[in-house]
């Protein structure tokens, strides 16, 4: 399975940002699926609720027109309706993959409500976990803060993925980086999956202004189910390919069972 990474600085306006993820797809080398940041649709320098569309809208089916220009399949953070959509309204931070094998919405079940910052003040969470198969591989969806929770990509490793996407709009600050690399590390060998993490890049490496929010750092990494990083961006926009041996899931997972010998699955399920 080849996946492509499109680590890039979104603006505020949705046009220019689905030029963007048209301009990244030449640089994709055929990958079966290319993964862009949360808030590709509009950076969190803009109010969410103001740009919020539904799922067949004119941003989603931007981007359906690119995956079915390119014949691939695109992963892309935007924002969907919920309660009320204005200025004062909440919305969904909402993950879209789609493409010709079909699609799927994942909406984002933890909020970053962390370092200074309130996403629940203007996002209202998901309620379930959601995979999607692309070339035939059974892929979880995460978004940003996600990460920090091992038990959703443990949940999804139980339901057969080997692969879980982590879109996302990191804040910067002192060892964020740090923190970041850390933790995709840590849920790729909690899960024993691969793990795919794409960042918004820096804005001050992408000359682009920054402010309040969480803007994004960069450094967007692949990491096997062992934890090995298998490729690390800088701070920059910056498009690269990966190719993923699924089988190596099974490999990682016999050698290192830890799933299968978790004492705590039982007393979590009935």
């Amino acid at each position: 399975m080849r996946i492509a990474v499109a680590q890039i600085c979104s603006s505020t306006d949705p046009g220019e940002n689905l030029e963007l993820i048209r301009s990244a797809l030449p640089d994709a080398d055929g990958a079966d699926l290319v993964v862009f940041p949360e808030a590709t649709m509009a950076s969190f320098a803009r109010r969410s609720a103001e740009v919020a569309e539904p799922l067949d809208g004119p941003f989603a089916d931007g981007v359906r027109a690119v995956a079915a220009q390119f014949g691939t399949t695109i992963a892309v953070g935007m924002f969907t309706p919920r309660s009320a959509v204005g200025a004062h309204g909440r919305c969904r931070n909402t993950l879209l993959v789609t493409g010709p094998g079909g699609e799927a919405a994942y909406h984002k079940l933890h909020l970053f409500d962390a370092f200074g910052f309130a996403e629940s003040e203007h996002i209202e969470p998901g309620d379930r976990p959601v995979a999607v198969v692309v070339a035939g591989v059974t892929v979880g969806l995460a978004i940003c803060y996600d990460v920090r929770f091992p038990e959703l990509f443990k949940e999804y490793a139980r339901a057969g993925a080997a692969v879980v996407l982590v879109p996302a709009s990191w804040q910067g600050g002192p060892g964020k980086v740090d923190q970041w690399r850390t933790l995709v590390r840590a849920r790729a060998l909690d899960a024993t999956s691969f793990v795919v993490a794409c960042g918004q890049a820096e804005p001050a490496a992408s000359g682009r202004p920054g402010g309040p929010g969480p803007l994004g750092v960069g450094h967007s990494l692949v990491v096997a189910p062992d934890g090995v990083v298998l490729h690390e961006a800088g701070a920059g926009p910056e498009t690269f390919v990966v190719d993923l041996d699924p089988d190596a899931v099974a490999e990682v997972r016999r050698k290192l069972p830890v799933l299968a010998n978790s004492r705590f699955v039982s007393r979590l399920r009935p």
